[in-house]
């Protein structure tokens, strides 16, 4: 199938279901075994990574647009760079042949968000976390038992991966990771970085070399380049998890992790 200069946003839609249909209306001999049915697509299947077994993504969290799709790229960015609509919730890696892989985001919530122009100059598989001197300034009672850090691996609430956002040569303390919080995908409940599906965020990290502008649409670029889905999903309520939920001795001698969809700050 050739890409055609005709399609619109919808066509990350309207290619998704030609190929899903084609995918799932096989014609199988009477004598095939069964498959047995799995509960995730394809692209979000578990994954093992540098000796994280990382679980699947299920269907209810990628249901119509919330999942990665391919298309022609109808935003104002440049090619090879990212562009972010924190209203639509998508984030697009901009190729230069004019197509993109778009993929569904969590976003800050009202007022916490990043905007304009600025460059990711860094990138670590499997970041530990800490705390910002801001965020323990404004909501200690969220982040003061969490000082400390968080070392890297399936407790950090920066998942698999991350993209480190600076602006003129400094940090901004901005990430672009993973997230084990799978409900905040495609809504607002961050303090303010970009949040991807772990599955989503080490595809991007494959395809991202540095350093990469990144482009964060402002209220207005969101309304003249996707109108159809300004706004999409709602503003989730502050989660609050104890350290001792994330890094406690008994997930420890259990060998089990915690429940991280609580961590819904970063």
């Amino acid at each position: 199938m050739t890409l055609s200069s005709v399609l619109s946003r919808r066509s990350f839609g309207a290619m998704l279901i030609a190929s899903s249909a084609a995918a799932c209306a096989p014609r199988v001999p009477e004598s095939a075994p069964i498959e047995p049915q799995v509960n995730w697509l394809p692209e979000y299947a578990p994954l093992q990574d540098a000796g994280y077994d990382l679980p699947a993504i299920p269907l209810q969290y990628t249901q119509g647009i919330n999942r990665r799709m391919e298309g022609l790229y109808t935003g104002e960015a440049p090619a090879g760079s990212i562009d972010v609509d924190p209203y639509a919730k998508f984030l697009y890696h901009v190729r230069y042949d004019g197509t993109a892989t778009r993929y569904p985001i969590g976003v800050g919530r009202q007022g916490r968000t990043l905007s304009g122009l600025a460059t990711i100059q860094d990138k670590k598989a499997w970041p530990g976390w800490t705390p910002t001197a801001n965020m323990l300034r404004t909501e200690p009672e969220v982040y003061g038992g969490f000082r400390s850090g968080v070392p890297g691996g399936l407790r950090s609430p920066l998942g698999a991966r991350a993209l480190y956002i600076y602006r003129n040569g400094r940090d901004t303390y901005y990430r672009v990771h993973g997230t084990n919080d799978l409900e905040s995908i495609g809504n607002s409940g961050s303090a303010g970085c970009i949040r991807l599906f772990n599955q989503d965020i080490i595809h991007l990290y494959n395809n991202v070399s540095l350093p990469m502008t990144i482009n964060i649409r402002s209220e207005a670029e969101s309304l003249r380049v996707d109108p159809e889905n300004f706004n999409r999903g709602v503003e989730l309520p502050p989660k609050i998890i104890s350290p001792e939920e994330l890094l406690g001795q008994e997930a420890i001698s259990n060998d089990r992790e915690p429940d991280l969809s609580q961590l819904a700050q970063i």
